[in-house]
């Protein structure tokens, strides 16, 4: 049974959530840690989202992190494997039955780690994407208030046709190709 979810406005406290996470991941993982990014609609200023934490480590090699499940399960994750993304670990962290944390571990050089920080980059960038992104967030969600599958489908197109301009717009601007 998939965990119960909310939908609310943007809320002021979720970059401070995100940086307790933080500390307690650097904890756990330690020197296979690279960095960890703050994505998904919670790290996005202004973007009405469900208030669940996405977080995603670059580690240096995804196979030690295989090691670490009985750590993460410790401090209250449950582990999912890649999860349909190969090459991903991907752990979730509920409280009364709301998820309140996704952890989405890659090893660095995956492509997904720019694809996840070009499509939050680009919505804190462009505010008429934020905009319409956060209208069809609203309607899906007042569509299927208690079914989070049909709410992540109902944004599935809609994110799939920003992405390439996302990701084009990114990479201008994070290695900008040299005449």
């Amino acid at each position: 049974m998939p965990s119960l979810y909310t939908f609310t406005d943007y809320a002021s406290d979720w970059p401070q959530k995100f940086r307790q996470e933080v500390d307690r991941l650097q904890a756990l993982i330690g020197a296979e840690l690279i960095v960890i990014h703050h994505i998904g609609s919670t790290s996005v200023p202004g973007l009405a989202a469900k208030p669940i934490i996405d977080l995603l480590p670059v580690v240096h090699d995804i196979q030690h992190i295989d090691g670490y499940t009985v750590k993460f399960q410790e401090i209250g994750y449950k582990s999912w494997g890649e999860y349909g993304l190969p090459g991903r670990r991907f752990f979730t962290k509920d409280q009364d039955g709301y998820r309140t944390h996704n952890v989405h571990i890659y090893q660095t050089g995956n492509p997904e780690i720019d694809r996840h920080l070009a499509f939050c980059a680009y919505l804190k960038h462009h505010e008429p994407a934020r905009q319409a992104y956060a209208n069809l967030k609203r309607k899906t969600y007042a569509r299927h208030p208690a079914d989070i599958d049909a709410y992540n489908d109902g944004k599935d197109a809609w994110i799939k046709e920003i992405e390439p301009f996302a990701l084009a717009w990114y990479r201008e601007r994070v290695s900008p190709q040299k005449p």
